[in-house]
């Protein structure tokens, strides 16, 4: 063992006897004692060496009284102690604090059966309520140091805690007061440097709070209440002096001390060497180097850098928001280039021309009539040329009968001219549409660019504002959670929004469940409060919530499908999305046909516009580059759509649809119908889907529901009327029976796919 490790032994062992030296003169009216066997048990419990702080225990107990009784009964309480320890050590199984209760309980059994055999009935009563007494107190020194000797001194007490700490330092001065060497006081030059110490770490009042313990402990001990006046006085003489300089506030201890002592004459035979130990107190707490009071600090504040981390997190949104609008101007300018880029096909008239050009070309350049033809008849000729193209155009091809009977009489080489107008616009028709596909896709990707540029606008815009932090909001909340026995180490709180308060809490893991921690954010904030993160915080044994205002409304969903008779999947596809800014996306997508490639042309595109949503474009962008993606692909991929966007602060709806069946809000009293139209997405490039907002209501109803069911009900007011029979405070009730009716309607089998999505909202 390392000479370090033994000092610190040594050390250890002698402040152990020192302890329980004082805690075994404490007592309760002098007649109870229940500090020192108790204090045992605690120490043990918090991890200190057993071997250590038993025999500071038999060491100090047998100096202050060495009869063969009060030997036994230590060598009991001992026992009772250092047999289980060793029991669950070996096994290697933790004991529950419940466990070491009954132990420390039973420690006593000697004392008690002293007390029985003296023959006194009130030597009984006070030994057993002794024995009480020594269990409570073991219980809240356990819970002092497990926050001190576990967490350390980096975080703040709970309330608990805090009196817990109190109720050990009134045993200690308890035992204190009667603890003098040559008219030396131990209890003052102990109470000075606490107090002194105190004050220097904390809020001045706290020191007020601590010297009313103290006094309260000695009156405890000795029933007499001289050091309650006098200690209450010293904490007051600190508190105005308390600054970063130390030696203001010990050389206002030591004042105050000697006018109490001369002036007020609170203590009796007072004399110049009755004030040296307070002067030792004050000297003591001079020399301790601060970088251990600011480890100590901890206990009662957490106010650290945390004023220089608020500045901090403001100027890395500045940063953030000058980056991501460079961003923003960067992926626009490239969304311009792109869209330079594009080659557009020339117009109808100019393609007709070029043809017919090439055809004569072609064909007329080395025949003998060619003068004749395009000089006596040019008109006629280049019209005749400009219908053959056309009809190539729109049937595809041209053949002899549609050559003029004068054309076919007087030109030797029809044949020839039918075969170039055929192979020419066979050939432009595929250059166009490749063409068509190189500027949809440089369209594609510009869309693209603009919307991640779009995207970054509105990020430098959410960032844009400096946030508001507010220390005395975050203070109040962590008092208060100490109040309900809630460890916080650290809180940050800040309005998002006019609407949109959020916070940022760390919390012990226990701590991490409690339902009361929104409840009491929500409270001291003003609106009410949810967790919408939890994780794991850097340091060990913390966590650390996410909280936010929580929106007006909530919503529930529900969903019923039936797949087209004879098949096995079903070509329906449903998406529920929760998206930024509380609003969730509600989608439904109906894959031409049914069956395996509805099901996979139906995800393909849902699967689309979620991760469009979710990543913050609008809807306009969302469904503009579906609709390309889409048409792209060589199959013929066509999806009908319907989609709602419900923000939850404020019930409004988007809704979205293109070829979708009609949308309905079912509430108590009425229904409304969203009418529908637009092409299927991926049938054409231009497209216009029908969008409305709405309001809705708490306890509405929002249903989206395929072609599948429309298309069983006789017409959209027949389906209405039976919607309004639907109307249950359970959105799956509402998508059963709708369901079950449309299989009704089609003698219970499902003509095509079925799919209804139910949307309930509600106030949050």
């Amino acid at each position: 063992m390392r000479v370090m490790e033994k000092f610190k032994y040594v050390f250890l062992a002698l402040v152990f006897v020192a302890v329980f030296f004082v805690l075994n003169l404490s007592s309760v009216a002098g007649v109870m004692f229940p500090f020192a066997y108790s204090m045992m048990f605690a120490l043990v419990w918090a991890n200190q060496k057993v071997w250590l702080v038993c025999p500071a225990f038999l060491i100090s107990s047998i100096l202050l009284d060495y009869s063969l009784q009060n030997v036994i009964c230590c060598f009991c309480a001992v026992a009772f102690l250092v047999i289980p320890y060793f029991i669950h050590y070996l096994s290697k199984k933790p004991m529950p604090v419940w466990e070491l209760s009954i132990y420390a309980f039973f420690s006593q059994t000697a004392t008690v059966i002293f007390s029985i055999l003296s023959g006194g009935n009130s030597a009984i009563y006070f030994s057993v309520a002794s024995t009480i007494l020594g269990v409570l107190f073991m219980l809240g020194a356990i819970t002092f140091f497990e926050a001190v000797f576990v967490r350390g001194f980096n975080y703040r007490l709970s309330a608990i805690e805090f009196i817990s700490g109190g109720v050990i330092l009134m045993a200690i001065a308890g035992g204190l007061v009667y603890v003098e060497v040559a008219g030396f006081s131990f209890l003052k030059l102990f109470i000075s440097f606490i107090l002194l110490s105190i004050t220097y770490c904390s809020k001045s009042y706290y020191s007020v709070f601590v010297a009313a313990l103290l006094g309260l402990g000695t009156l405890i001990s000795t029933l007499n209440p001289l050091y309650f006046a006098p200690l209450i006085l010293w904490a007051l003489s600190i508190s105005p002096f308390k600054t970063y300089r130390k030696y203001f506030s010990a050389i206002s201890i030591v004042i105050a001390e000697l006018l109490i002592g001369f002036y007020f004459d609170l203590y009796p035979n007072f004399t110049w060497l009755s004030a040296i130990p307070t002067v030792v107190g004050a000297l003591v707490f001079m020399i301790i180097p601060d970088k251990i009071y600011d480890s100590v600090k901890g206990v009662f504040d957490q106010k650290g850098d945390r004023a220089a981390i608020k500045n901090v997190v403001n100027r890395n949104r500045e940063t953030l928001k000058r980056r991501l609008g460079s961003l923003s101007d960067v992926f626009g300018e490239m969304d311009r280039v792109f869209r330079s880029l594009v080659k557009k096909n020339l117009n109808e008239d100019e393609v007709k021309k070029l043809l017919r050009d090439e055809i004569v070309s072609r064909n007329c350049e080395t025949c003998p009539d060619r003068a004749r033809c395009h000089r006596t008849y040019q008109a006629e000729t280049e019209r005749v040329l400009d219908e053959l193209v056309s009809i190539a155009f729109d049937k595809g091809k041209v053949t002899l009968l549609d050559i003029p009977s004068y054309l076919n009489s007087r030109c030797g080489r029809v044949n020839g001219i039918i075969t170039a107008t055929n192979s020419l616009t066979r050939q432009y028709k595929s250059y166009s549409g490749m063409l068509s596909n190189i500027d949809n896709s440089k369209l594609l990707i510009a869309e693209q660019l603009g919307g991640i540029s779009s995207v970054m606008k509105n990020l430098s815009k959410e960032v844009d504002t400096e946030i508001a932090f507010d220390g005395r909001r975050e203070q109040k909340i962590i008092d208060e959670l100490l109040f309900n026995d809630i460890v916080c180490s650290d809180i940050i709180v800040f309005e998002k929004d006019a609407r949109t308060c959020e916070a940022s809490v760390v919390v012990r893991n226990c701590d991490a469940e409690k339902l009361k921690i929104p409840d009491i954010v929500g409270k001291i904030c003003k609106t009410k409060m949810g967790v919408c993160e939890k994780f794991a915080s850097s340091k060990p044994g913390w966590t650390t919530l996410s909280l936010k205002s929580a929106p007006k409304y909530d919503c529930i969903f529900a969903f019923a499908s039936e797949s087209k008779a004879g098949s096995s999947t079903s070509g329906d596809t449903h998406s529920v999305q929760r998206l930024d800014g509380d609003r969730f996306m509600f989608a439904l997508c109906d894959g031409m046909g049914s069956g395996e490639r509805a099901e996979k042309t139906s995800e393909v595109a849902i699967g689309l516009i979620e991760n469009f949503y979710k990543a913050g474009f609008d809807s306009e962008l969302v469904l503009s580059s579906v609709n390309k993606l889409l048409a792209l692909q060589k199959e013929e991929n066509f999806s009908a759509l319907d989609v709602c966007v419900l923000d939850l602060k404020n019930g409004l709806a988007d809704f979205i649809k293109m070829a979708s069946p009609c949308s309905f809000i079912i509430s108590s009293d009425e229904v409304k119908k969203i009418e529908s139209g637009a092409l299927p997405l991926g049938i054409v490039e231009k497209f216009n889907p029908v969008t409305k907002k709405m309001v809705i209501t708490s306890g509405a109803n929002v249903v989206l529901f395929s072609d599948g069911v429309s298309d069983s009900f006789a017409s959209d007011t027949v389906l209405e009327d039976f919607l309004k029979t639907c109307y249950s405070q359970n959105p799956q009730t509402i998508a059963d029976k709708i369901l079950e009716q449309a299989l009704a309607n089609n003698d219970g089998r499902a003509r095509d796919d079925m799919c209804v999505l139910v949307v309930k909202i509600f106030d949050a």
